[in-house]
């Protein structure tokens, strides 16, 4: 009917569902859009405290490595072009040590052919790469360490000993093991057959921990070995060559040696890096009361 209003009804549906949560794939399309609202706001905050850190780290990071990579090239550069390594690699011999041992034995007169002589420490060799030349019976030609005569040729013994292993030299005898224990030194004995050596020489040291104290005792103990080991086992006139190094407890090693041999002498070979600081103590003659054998 006209003029009668009309009635709007609304039927409520218990049907209707709340929308669905955003899945993680739905937050992840959002993200870019998110992003260039979200982090303008975010990063003012954040920077000011990560980013000095985050530079430091790196500078530092930097820093000690450019250090370290300037020692070793320093290093490097010193070694290649030490007169003593190119004169080592002319001449045959496996380290630059051999000249160390080279000068003391001139100087003092210590190795004579038909010696027995015991190498202690003598990786990688060049020690017993010197002894060796020493005991032939013509001088080599052509710099070879290990040629130019047959070990039956050899007038002298070398006995020589290491934990590490070390490359055959011809008509060296080489025994491995640790010094420290019994049972090696037995087998050092055994090789003896018997003799007593006329000089013991010895390039033994420990892996250096950087603390004084430490290091000290066990320099000390590696020497105080040698020194038992020369009187029991050295020939009452012999020799004895250690590697020392200046520092915390070089005055007792001084001491020690100057109780157990008739002269002592100090040296500081000119092959040995004037940065170092090893030097070597030359012990001649056992006191009478500190040879323990007949």
């Amino acid at each position: 009917m006209r003029g009668m209003p009309l009635l709007s009804v609304t039927m409520a549906n218990p049907q209707v569902k709340p929308p669905p949560k955003a899945t993680l794939a739905d937050q992840a399309k959002a993200l870019p859009n998110a992003l260039p609202t979200a982090l303008p706001k975010a990063l003012p905050k954040a920077l000011p405290k990560a980013l000095p850190k985050a530079l430091s780290k790196a500078q530092s990071k930097t820093q000690t490595k450019t250090k370290g990579s300037k020692v070793n090239r320093a290093w490097i550069n010193d070694h290649v072009n030490d007169p003593y390594v190119k004169l080592a690699k002319r001449e045959g011999y496996r380290a630059r040590a051999a000249y160390k041992l080279k000068e003391i034995d001139e100087t003092f007169g210590l190795i004579k052919p038909g010696h027995l002589v015991v190498d202690l420490g003598s990786v990688p060799g060049a020690w017993s790469q010197y002894l060796r030349r020493k005991f032939l019976p013509k001088p080599p030609t052509g710099g070879g360490a290990a040629g130019g005569a047959s070990p039956s040729a050899l007038n002298g013994t070398i006995i020589a000993l290491d934990i590490l292993s070390m490359e055959p030299i011809e008509g060296v005898v080489f025994l491995q093991g640790d010094f420290r224990e019994a049972d090696v030194l037995d087998r050092l004995v055994q090789q003896m057959a018997g003799r007593l050596a006329d000089v013991v020489v010895s390039d033994m040291a420990p892996n250096l921990s950087g603390i004084d104290s430490a290091d000290a005792a066990r320099v000390e103990h590696l020497v105080e070995l040698a020194i038992d080991f020369t009187q029991a086992h050295m020939k009452p006139q012999g020799a004895l060559v250690a590697k020392v190094f200046h520092g915390s407890g070089y005055d007792a090693l001084v001491k020690l040696f100057k109780q157990s041999f008739v002269t002592v002498k100090p040296v500081k070979p000119k092959a040995s890096r004037d940065k170092s600081s090893e030097t070597f103590l030359v012990g001649i003659g056992l006191k009478k009361d500190q040879a323990s054998h007949p």
